[in-house]
Formats: C-alpha cells, sequence, structure tokens
C-alpha cells in the first residue's frame, strides 16, 4: 500500500479536475484505486483485532465514487478528488456506524467514526433516547481524556433542545444533535509516510470504538429505509 502514489493522483485529479483528463489517466486512477483498496484490506485486518463487529469483507464495497452530483452545486467540477470509505460491520451503510477514512490533497483528510448522516428520524431519536437513559455513560466516554486529546463530537445541531426533552438535562446540548460524529485531521506530510499513518489510523479508530459502541447499542433496533 501506497499513500505517497494516492495522494500523488489525487493532487493531480484536484489540478485537473475535467472529464478528458480523468479518462486519459484511467490506467493511473487504477493504480491508485488499488493501492487505496489494498490499504483498506489492512484497515479492516487490524481493526477487527480490537472490534470484532468488522469482518473481513471486499474492500470494493466499502468505497464511494469519486464522481459529484453537480445538479445543484454552483461548483461543476465534475469530480471529488477524495478516496472515501466506510468499514461498518454491514459495509459501508451509514448504520450501523463505524470507521470512515478520506484521503484528500490539501490536508483535507481525516478519519471518522459515527454517525454521520442525519436524514434518518428514527435513528436521530434512538440516539437521543439513548443519551437520555444513559448519561453517565455518555459522559464518561467523551470526557474521557484520551479520547478529549483527540476528539470533539461534531453533528448538524438544532437551536433548541426538541420539544419532548428536558432543556435542563446534564446532556442537552447533546440532544440538540441530528448526527453525532468524530473527526481526525491527517496531514499530507503524514501521508507520505504510509507507515507512520497506519500506526496512527489504527490508534485513533482505537480510540473511537467506545463512541461507536455507544452509538450501535442506541440503534440495535435501527432498520435502513428500503429503496
Amino acid at each position: 500500500m501506497d499513500t505517497m502514489l494516492i495522494m500523488s493522483y489525487l493532487a493531480e485529479l484536484n489540478q485537473h479536475n475535467e472529464r478528458q483528463w480523468y479518462h486519459d489517466h484511467k490506467t493511473d486512477y487504477e493504480a491508485a484505486k488499488n493501492q487505496f483498496e489494498t490499504l483498506l484490506a489492512h484497515l479492516i485486518r487490524e481493526i477487527n483485532q480490537f472490534d470484532n463487529s468488522i469482518i473481513e469483507c471486499d474492500p470494493r464495497e466499502l468505497t464511494f465514487k469519486l464522481v459529484r452530483d453537480t445538479r445543484f452545486s454552483h461548483d461543476k467540477s465534475p469530480y471529488n478528488p477524495a478516496f472515501r470509505a466506510h468499514i461498518g460491520a454491514k459495509g459501508k451503510q451509514p448504520v450501523p456506524v463505524g470507521y470512515y477514512i478520506m484521503l484528500k490533497p490539501h490536508n483535507q483528510s481525516f478519519l471518522g467514526g459515527g454517525l454521520f448522516a442525519d436524514m434518518f428520524k428514527d435513528a436521530t431519536t434512538m440516539i437521543r433516547d439513548y443519551i437520555v437513559k444513559n448519561s453517565s455513560e455518555w459522559e464518561h466516554i467523551i470526557h474521557e481524556k484520551e479520547f478529549q486529546q483527540y476528539f470533539q463530537v461534531q453533528g448538524n445541531a438544532l437551536k433548541n433542545v426538541p420539544k419532548g426533552y428536558d432543556a435542563q438535562h446534564p446532556q442537552a446540548e447533546y440532544l440538540k444533535f441530528k448526527s453525532w460524529y468524530l473527526e481526525y485531521p491527517i496531514s499530507d506530510e503524514t501521508l507520505q509516510n504510509t507507515e507512520i499513518f497506519f500506526e496512527q489510523a489504527i490508534k485513533v479508530f482505537k480510540l473511537m470504538k467506545p463512541f461507536n459502541d455507544f452509538l450501535n447499542r442506541a440503534l440495535v433496533e435501527f432498520e435502513m429505509p428500503k429503496r
């Protein structure tokens, strides 16, 4: 796995974000994609050592397309110059929550965990209710010393605590949230050394596990909407 090759291709795509350039450099894309999928395979095996809900699976089933939907965007660039994947118990579905990776040039890479999607109202309600009932556990997880050194809980949020919930609840700020996730930034410099990056990624993902576990216990009865 060669993260430098991955980032080199993405930097070129970022500079030449055109369909013709993309098709003229399809061989370079395939080489970079193969390296990213190899990286995912290694991550899956290592994550499985501390999270046995993550099973061996085809990395190709975990990745997201580079092609952008430009229909409602002022930016008409056809590609998102980033390799992205979600490693979860059910693959790249947002639930159960798992471990997210995005490699993108200009220090936009990051490792993520938790629930990024905020369009599933049932999931939002389940997590809010679970936080209310398990306030002390939530408090312990997000204020654990090493967790705080690496993460801050993020997410789209309402201005006020929603109806049906106590505005004076100790976790009232988190009850406003519609999604709950973590992001740990990865610099381009770190990605120049694959071994250092890989070791850091495993450490970061391991630190995310209690947070992910909490959300997944909240979401145990959630079912993805049928298309």
